[in-house]
């Protein structure tokens, strides 16, 4: 069973008020029904989808609701739900918003402006055109399908309406409201009341948090041990230019000192080559003072490059 699927399944077992249901059946209806003059169609291959669909429309409507159970063998043999809806059609699609006279409107946001049903709306239209990626296996991904844009916006409207930002984006000749964040994604999770999918998701994104940072420290650690490496080789060079020139003894002792040191441990941090002055002479002497006596032998090279 996919992540998806376990998310979808743990949704339907949250018991919703009957306003919470209606607003979550207008968004099924919405965008996963066949709607004709006398009669809606709802198809389901979950059967705990299907089952809530079910009990959602009799204790909102009161209607008697005729399921089909089909075996599709494509590929493998599954069952396939179908809710067929012969009562009230016309006060159905009406008191959810989608019709109007017999004809299909739009859907707007005034229909859903409390906190809850601006949520309900999203896990409807989660159940019936929603999917999700297992963080375990890729990267965040949280998307919605439809067939129009402006259902598409409509519902990035509605994620907005909560605080979670998304995005729209074409795919073929679908559009797609998706969201990447994996913040916004825990957000709309735990919005669903979903705890088991929310645990699971947070471990994950936990530890791939504090592997990436241990791969960010390791990275930075690497870079900062090249970097020291090649400031050790170019102060090397720098000491032997020195002494090639009859310059070195030009310094004073301490000075000429940690640049023996240096010379001989070229690949130490200053951290570490002034720990090994200290414990191997009797001068104690920190970073900034290796970082001083440097700055002496730079300054002794460029001045004679420039009498040269």
């Amino acid at each position: 069973m996919t992540f998806s699927t376990r998310l979808k399944e743990e949704i339907t077992e949250y018991n919703s008020s009957l306003i919470e249901k209606r607003a979550e059946l207008s968004a099924i209806l919405r965008y996963d029904s066949k709607i004709e003059k006398d009669k809606i169609s709802i198809t389901s291959e979950n059967a705990k989808i299907a089952r809530r669909i079910y009990t959602s429309l009799k204790e909102v409507f009161g209607i008697n609701i005729k399921i089909i159970i089909r075996n599709q063998k494509r590929f493998r043999i599954k069952q396939i739900y179908i809710l067929e809806i012969k009562e009230k059609v016309k006060d159905i699609l009406e008191a959810l918003y989608i019709y109007d006279n017999g004809k299909k409107i739009r859907a707007n946001e005034s229909y859903y402006e409390a906190f809850d049903e601006k949520v309900s709306y999203l896990k409807g239209a989660f159940l019936s055109i929603g999917s999700i990626n297992d963080p375990s296996t890729s990267g965040y991904h949280l998307e919605f399908i439809f067939l129009t844009k402006l259902d598409a916006d409509f519902l990035r409207k509605i994620l907005k309406g909560i605080k979670i930002e998304s995005k729209v984006l074409k795919r073929n000749n679908r559009y797609m409201t998706y969201i990447k964040s994996a913040e916004a994604i825990s957000d709309v999770i735990k919005l669903f009341k979903a705890n088991n999918s929310l645990f699971y998701f947070e471990d994950i994104r936990i530890y791939r948090d504090h592997k990436n940072m241990v791969n960010r420290l390791n990275n930075c650690e690497i870079a900062n041990q090249e970097k020291t490496t090649q400031t050790g080789l170019k102060q090397k060079e720098e000491i032997e230019f020195l002494k090639q020139n009859h310059l070195f003894d030009l310094l004073e002792e301490n000075t000429k000192t940690v640049l023996e040191y240096r010379y001989k441990y070229p690949e130490s941090s200053y951290s570490e080559l002034s720990e090994i002055i200290t414990l191997e002479t009797d001068y104690k002497i920190g970073k900034s003072g290796i970082n001083h006596h440097f700055i002496k032998m730079k300054k002794l090279i460029e001045k004679h490059k420039n009498h040269l």
